[in-house]
């Protein structure tokens, strides 16, 4: 039986999603609620947001309305989905309960729902629209998106027949040994027809061994009342469900295989890739070559033709074209690095731009400031930017050059085309082209360190005499 036309909306109409948030998940042993454990520095949930949220550019969907559905105590996972709603589910009476906790935030909202799992970071966008697309096709009242993995034990089986209906879920401790012999599993992923997921919940019942409200339930419901149920199918990579540390690493590990395949089907060169690690948002241009051990925390973007030296580590920092990091640099956020500039080894830059062409070649801290363009930081250089109450900037002119071991104690200027001497300590405003040098008049002693010498050894003999 066909649903009414007037609930079943085009597949591109605005759509609402419920994302199931509220286990801590004990087998992780943590106080941070399980859907916040990071897969590549972000945290599951926002991956299955972001999924969501992608649906306005493949599908075209008007409107994506999230709510998440968490538990007591999780101020820090309401913090990470900030902007989008959540609801309480206080009493985790399952999965039936908790969506019905999203029935009062979503009000008369008359479109699509998707309910998805916080925990399953892998789900993509055109996976969720192709059930969208399938349920609205078959005009079904549900899809429920299935999976084939190696091992079922412990997965809902859904049964289905040749003509690709659903015909109920059926949870692994209550499956007869005909059912578990089933290799089609529930993912726990559901598109829903306008008007129609809440009515079915209101009849779902806790008659089962573990006196919960299964979700799974509404799929025999929908039939009985005459609806027509369907499936679709997805890798079991692609509905990975994280529920340990173990499965977490495991996780881990296929996103960065697919992120270093990614990058060099786009045109980027990894020495080691096995040993090159990317977040979720890294943005890597063309002909950029990333040498082993390299570590990319969020927010890098790295424009063309950039080279990535061993054992750097980049977060929140944007490296334009030409330019040369490393080897062991660090970029921390607000690190501006600009065309064909060098960053060399053990050098840390955090908050500073440095403009095209200029350089910090060896063991230097560039914090809070701006670098000219052309201009040299000479080793050993420190921006003093913290008096320990207070950040303050330094500004260094095109041009500039700055000898080695020098501190330059913000707030403070270096003009154009300035010269800092080596060793010196500069705390006022150097002018353009100026030569300054800030440091102790060197006094030589001519004889003396014979006598230093004999001195040292005199008192060294006394000190082993009286021990």
């Amino acid at each position: 039986m066909s649903l009414h036309p007037s609930t079943n909306a085009p597949p591109n109409a605005a759509i609402a999603a419920i994302i199931l948030a509220a286990g801590m998940g004990t087998r992780m042993k943590s106080a941070l609620p399980k859907v916040m454990h990071p897969i590549a520095g972000r945290p599951m949930v926002n991956h299955v947001i972001n999924a969501v949220m992608g649906l306005a550019n493949i599908g075209g969907h008007k409107e994506a309305k999230i709510v998440v559905v968490i538990g007591p105590d999780m101020a820090v996972l309401e913090k990470a989905v900030t902007g989008h709603t959540t609801v309480q589910q206080t009493d985790r009476l399952g999965t039936a309960h908790a969506v019905e906790q999203a029935k009062a935030a979503l009000g008369s909202f008359a479109g699509d729902i998707l309910i998805l799992n916080g925990d399953g970071p892998f789900i993509t966008t055109e996976t969720l629209q192709r059930m969208i697309t399938h349920r609205h096709d078959s005009e079904a009242a549900m899809v429920v998106l299935g999976f084939r993995p190696d091992d079922a034990t412990g997965y809902g089986r859904m049964k289905t027949d040749d003509a690709g209906n659903l015909l109920g879920i059926v949870e692994h401790k209550d499956a007869d040994n005909a059912e578990r012999a089933i290799n089609l599993c529930n993912s726990g992923i559901y598109s829903v027809a306008p008007n129609t997921l809440f009515p079915l919940i209101e009849k779902v019942s806790n008659d089962n061994l573990k006196s919960e409200y299964y979700l799974t339930d509404i799929v025999e419901i929908a039939r009985a009342q005459g609806l027509k149920t369907g499936f679709a199918e997805a890798p079991a990579t692609e509905v990975l469900g994280i529920n340990s540390r173990s499965e977490l690493s495991g996780a881990e590990r296929i996103f960065q295989d697919r992120a270093r395949l990614a990058a060099m089907d786009g045109g980027v060169t990894l020495i080691d890739p096995t040993s090159v690690w990317f977040s979720a948002d890294t943005v890597l241009g063309r002909d950029v070559v990333v040498h082993p051990n390299v570590v990319f925390g969020p927010g890098v973007v790295v424009e063309d033709s950039v080279d990535i030296l061993a054992f750097s580590h980049l977060e929140g920092a944007h490296i334009r074209s030409g330019a040369r990091i490393g080897p062991y640099a660090r970029l921390r956020p607000g690190a501006d690095i600009g065309e064909n500039a060098r960053i060399g080894n053990f050098v840390e830059v955090k908050n500073v731009m440095l403009e095209k062409g200029a350089k910090a070649n060896h063991l230097s801290y560039l914090g809070d400031g701006s670098v000219g363009a052309g201009a040299n930081i000479g080793a050993g250089t420190i921006f003093c930017n913290y008096d320990g109450f207070n950040k303050a900037r330094t500004e260094i002119g095109p041009g500039a050059f700055i000898g080695s071991n020098t501190a330059l104690v913000a707030p403070v200027s270096i003009g154009k085309d300035a010269i800092v001497g080596a060793g010196s300590v500069i705390t006022k405003p150097v002018p353009d082209e100026a030569l300054s040098v800030a440091r102790g008049k060197q006094t030589d002693m001519q004889g003396r360190a014979p006598k230093l010498r004999a001195m040292a050894k005199a008192l060294k003999e006394k000190l082993k005499k009286q021990s």
